[in-house]
Formats: C-alpha cells, sequence, structure tokens
C-alpha cells in the first residue's frame, strides 16, 4: 500500500523535471533569449565552449529568484547569441560566504 503513493511522488518529480525546454542561444537573438526566459520562466541554455572546442556549456537560466531553489540568489549571467557574444540573463547561484568575515565572527 505504501508503494502506490511513493510511485506517484516519483512520477510527479519526472514529469516536473521534464517540464522546462531547452534551447541553444546561438541560433537565437538576445531579445529572443530573453523573452523565451521570460514567457517560461525557467529553461535550460545549452552551447559549445569558445574556449574549449567540442566542450558543451549548459544551465538553468531563471526570470526572476522566484525560480531558485530556497537559500539561492538571482545572479547575472551571460550568454553567447546570434547577434551578440555577451546577452544579459540570470542563473540561480548560493552566495559566498566571506570566509574572512566567518572566521572573525563565527569561532569554531
Amino acid at each position: 500500500m505504501k508503494a502506490v503513493p511513493l510511485a506517484i511522488c516519483l512520477t510527479l518529480v519526472a514529469a516536473q523535471a521534464q517540464a522546462i525546454s531547452r534551447y541553444d542561444p546561438t541560433h537565437m537573438s538576445c531579445n529572443k533569449i530573453q523573452s523565451t526566459i521570460a514567457r517560461e520562466g525557467a529553461v535550460i541554455l545549452r552551447y559549445q565552449s569558445s574556449r574549449v572546442p567540442g566542450l558543451p556549456l549548459y544551465d538553468r537560466y531563471v526570470q526572476s529568484e522566484r525560480f531558485c531553489n530556497m537559500g539561492e540568489v538571482r545572479t547575472r549571467a551571460s550568454v553567447p547569441s546570434a547577434d551578440t557574444s555577451f546577452c544579459a540573463v540570470y542563473i540561480c547561484k548560493r552566495p559566498d560566504v566571506d570566509r574572512r568575515f566567518h572566521r572573525r565572527f563565527f569561532h569554531n
């Protein structure tokens, strides 16, 4: 009997993971990238590294902090697009903790 609720939960998690769209930003204009993120809330952008040939780069880009996990903040990033090499977008990232601040005020 416990297997049925577990199976339902796993199915919902798998369905939610498949819901995010994937795009290649190098085939889109910067305005199209930004409007797609604004419309969908969160997307995965995948493109080839300009520094290391053949290395694919990808990340999840978001419209607002609402699409970030707890403890993460929205941070500015950039991706290449069809019309510019630096298209401004946002990613979710855990904030960096200043180690000096931590050592100074939180002794072990």
